[in-house]
């Protein structure tokens, strides 16, 4: 890792975003074919996939949820829906470390349309807040498949902000080592603490080469892999709700 003050630059961190990238590419790749027969055996049974993060894990479950190129059987859980569809005051948003709520996992939970056949791929770097352990426990203890996309370096070296102790990683039938160092930021400044994380770029990778691999395994089973067109395309849209209509109430739209 670079430690000279010269090192802080675009092209110190695009070294050590390619050196993530392969590391997670090379090491990941039996968890990711666990991780895909888990998702296509979902999407075979009629579930589709649940995907949840908060924070910038945000960005990851709208890389598994609702994109051009991605699966269509896939919902986005996000903390919006505890006002959306838990009935509950806007101004629950405005905390910061709502993500820290132990409760926060069971009311997303009620607020989605969450059927018995899916699966749940649940994104966070630390893997500690209350919200995303206690999501993961509840998706466990209902009997879903679960995937955790985190970092174990990080995790391994902090505290669970949940009761129970446990992190994401804990609960998970396959766990996605994002590679991001603890703090996740690449770049040692001189007087100490780092810039520029890597998580999200990884993290992301980890969620196209999901994608990529479910979608591999139903075209070699011979059948349909039904994934979104982009809507800026001609007949995207035609395209896309046409394969919305066999999941009707399962798949918030909006990503």
């Amino acid at each position: 890792m670079p430690d000279a003050v010269g090192a802080v630059s675009a092209e110190a961190y695009l070294v050590q975003a390619r050196e993530a990238i392969e590391r997670v590419a090379a090491t990941e790749k039996e968890n990711i074919a666990r991780a895909a027969d888990l998702m296509a055996e979902s999407i075979r049974n009629g579930g589709v996939i649940q995907a949840f993060g908060t924070g910038h894990s945000q960005a990851i479950a709208m890389e598994i949820a609702g994109r051009a190129g991605g699966l269509i059987p896939s919902n986005r859980i996000a903390l919006r829906d505890l006002v959306v569809e838990g009935g509950e005051s806007p101004s629950i948003l405005a905390d910061p470390r709502i993500e820290r709520d132990p409760d926060l996992g069971r009311r997303l939970y009620e607020a989605n349309p969450v059927d018995p056949a899916d699966a749940f791929v649940i994104a966070s770097n630390s893997g500690i807040n209350g919200s995303v352990v206690g999501l993961a426990g509840l998706a466990k203890e209902r009997g879903h498949p679960l995937i955790a996309i985190t970092s174990l370096a990080h995790s391994a070296q902090v505290e669970s902000r949940h009761p129970s102790g446990g992190k994401l990683a804990d609960y998970a039938d396959v766990v996605l080592d994002n590679g991001g160092p603890f703090g996740d930021a690449v770049l040692p400044l001189p007087g100490g603490g780092a810039v520029c994380a890597v998580s999200t770029i990884t993290s992301a990778l980890l969620a196209q080469f999901l994608t990529a691999e479910v979608v591999r395994r139903l075209l070699a089973a011979g059948e349909e892999a039904p994934v979104y067109l982009s809507a800026n395309v001609p007949a995207g849209d035609t395209h896309n709700d046409a394969l919305l209509k066999r999941y009707e109430g399962r798949i918030r739209r909006g990503g």
